[in-house]
């Protein structure tokens, strides 16, 4: 599908945001082809920052949404050696994507595709690049939650994701004489739903249940045991990893219990330990979720 209004409002956004004292970018208005996409370079002081952000690890796979010429694909492969993948629906910016691929000596390393980033399949991707607008950000949004893996780290230069607050935000000043924010965030596991687990107390087994709400990387929610609600506090989602600290009877008394666990679909596996006595004995403890009970992060609907 070609989406003019949304491509070239893209350019003139970034151009705009740019500030009226900042000189003004260079857009390549050649070879529209009847969907206006004209092209906003990305500043190379915002390139480093976007990297940085991501902190690129061996054996990372990043794409990038929109790629232009390729620079961000570039320069991540030629710096870190990792592959990666430009998407964009026009023809010329892959032509030259590809050519700036083979001057970087990367071709080895990346592949550019032609077309549409709402039909694309990026599923793979540890590490997600993107110069879009704020509205067409909010339209990928559920696509991003719903298929990109937990942990999956992702930034975006100039525009936000709405309700999804950034993990960090940083301002760099560019060649431009302007100042460009740059947005970061970890892909959370998707949490929601009602968990249950038990843990053995001597000779009996206690069992608990987790009823959880979640919106995108913030997590609320309430235990019981029996008849009984728990206390549950410092609840933290980074990526597939979950803790929340429990207060829980243990020997007759009520104690505090840091949970740790990994996100896994319908299951959390991980260790607890008892807060306050450094040599507590851990133990492993695994929640199951009612898979009918799911919520999706976000539903497209703004």
């Amino acid at each position: 599908m070609k989406r003019r209004g949304i491509w070239l409002s893209l350019a003139l956004a970034a151009v705009l945001l740019s500030g009226p004292s900042a000189p003004a970018q260079e857009i390549h208005w050649q070879h529209l082809k009847g969907y206006d996409v004209p092209y906003v370079p990305t500043p190379v002081e915002v390139v480093d920052e976007m990297l940085r952000l991501v902190d690129i690890k061996p054996g990372d796979l990043l794409y990038d949404l929109g790629c232009g010429d390729g620079r961000i694909v570039v320069a991540a492969a030629k710096r870190f050696g990792i592959k990666a993948v430009g998407i964009d629906i026009d023809p010329v910016r892959i032509s030259e994507s590809n050519q700036n691929a083979i001057e970087a000596g990367v071709t080895d390393k990346v592949r550019f595709i032609e077309g549409d980033l709402f039909e694309a399949d990026f599923r793979d991707a540890s590490v997600i690049t993107m110069y879009l607008l704020t509205s067409v950000n909010l339209r990928l949004r559920p696509k991003l939650l719903a298929e990109l893996r937990p942990g999956t780290r992702l930034v975006s230069h100039s525009f936000d994701m709405g309700e999804w607050e950034p993990d960090n935000t940083s301002v760099v000043k560019t060649s431009y004489d302007d100042e460009r924010h740059v947005y970061f965030w970890v892909v959370p596991a998707n949490v929601t739903g009602r968990w249950e687990w038990s843990v053995m107390e001597g000779a009996r087994s206690r069992r608990y249940t987790f009823q959880v709400s979640q919106k995108f990387q913030e997590v609320s929610g309430t235990v019981t045991s029996g008849d009984w609600q728990l206390a549950i506090s410092d609840i933290r989602l980074a990526g597939d990893r979950i803790t929340f600290r429990l207060d829980a009877e243990a020997e007759g008394k009520m104690t505090s219990f840091l949970y740790e666990g990994k996100v896994q679909g319908n299951t959390i596996n991980g260790t607890a330990r008892q807060v306050g006595i450094p040599r507590a004995a851990e133990f492993k403890w695994k929640a199951v979720r009612s898979p009918l009970t799911v919520v999706p992060l976000d539903t497209g609907e703004n």
